[in-house]
């Protein structure tokens, strides 16, 4: 073994050492267990999708089956009604709506299934990419201070005065007729999110460039940027970690709130938040028989308040994990 490689080795010892230690307490921690559990679970349903609910042929994926024009929902029925394919395969779908009908005859549990794999997609699509923003903003704007931290943090204080939805509301309206109601969403989620990563990896960032480490970097002729991504980013990043893993949830209830308001994305979409905006008319059925249609707004409901108390936990385990003043006690 040459030198190098020894050398090498040994300098990743304790790294390893604090991964291990990182494993340990997230194996011992009920959180973390219970948080994996439920988004493992929810994975499944992601991945399993096209067999757990088949896509008619010729659909596209993302849409609801709509089977008939009724304008009341219908309760979950066990009567094979479609034929589906998967894998090129015809074979008749063994239950036609386990969790019943919207108003138009959208199926409910088709929606909740694949309301899963785009809940997963635009949670993580627009956490990360409002974290990496934020994180290029708030390492240049804390490194380099002056005008540039200046400018760029009275730009994120504007966007940061206003309420988050509120803005988003109008960020979709004026993106919509440019580009599709989906990703009008995205984007402006995206526009919306990366002002909360910046001020909290910019306070970061402004802590750890007077550390001693970072100061004898520069002593020894480190440039700008071997020092931020060598010392900086390493110690700087856990929190804004912390906060994304909270923020999936988050930004899955956003877009339900923006579909409830009928801002989301098209009629008909695999989303949870339609299928509950779907049973606005009808959490009231009649004086006589007032939950007739629970299942319209309970069973989607059950599937965003479980998909975000999995991210909740799985974020608290991670602050107990990687935040230095807690990992060791």
């Amino acid at each position: 073994m040459s030198k190098k490689l020894k050398e090498f080795i040994t300098g990743l010892q304790p790294t390893l050492r604090e991964l291990k230690f990182s494993l340990y307490r997230l194996k011992r921690s009920p959180l973390s267990i219970m948080g994996f559990s439920i988004i493992g679970f929810f994975v499944v349903i992601a991945l399993l999708a096209p067999m757990l609910a088949p896509t008619p042929l010729g659909d596209d994926p993302n849409m609801m089956p709509k089977d008939g024009f009724l304008q009341w929902p219908l309760p979950p029925s066990n009567v094979p009604m479609r034929i589906s394919t998967y894998g090129g395969k015809y074979f008749q779908q063994q239950f036609a709506h386990p969790f019943g009908t919207t108003k138009s005859q959208y199926d409910i549990f088709y929606g909740c299934i694949w309301g899963t794999r785009n809940a997963f997609r635009v949670g993580i699509w627009v956490t990360f990419t409002s974290l990496a923003i934020g994180l290029v903003i708030g390492i240049f704007a804390g490194y380099y201070g002056g005008v540039i931290d200046e400018l760029m943090m009275r730009f994120t204080d504007i966007i940061l005065a206003f309420p988050g939805l509120i803005l988003a509301m109008a960020m979709v309206a004026v993106l919509y007729p440019a580009v599709s109601r989906a990703d009008a969403v995205l984007l402006a989620l995206v526009l919306v999110g990366w002002p909360g990563y910046t001020r909290v990896i910019r306070g970061e960032v402004l802590r750890v460039k007077t550390e001693d480490y970072v100061e004898a970097a520069k002593a020894v002729g480190c440039s700008d940027l071997r020092t931020i991504f060598k010392h900086v980013i390493p110690n700087s990043i856990y929190p804004i970690l912390i906060i994304a893993s909270l923020d999936i949830g988050s930004v899955v209830l956003t877009v339900a709130a923006l579909s409830f308001l009928n801002l989301g994305p098209p009629e008909g979409f695999a989303d949870w938040g339609q299928l509950i905006a779907f049973s606005r008319n009808f959490i009231i059925a009649s004086p006589q028989d007032p939950y007739k249609y629970w299942y319209t707004y309970i069973i989607p409901g059950i599937f965003i308040f479980t998909f975000v108390l999995g991210w909740n936990l799985l974020g608290d385990a991670l602050r107990d994990i990687l935040d230095p003043t807690l990992r060791r006690k």
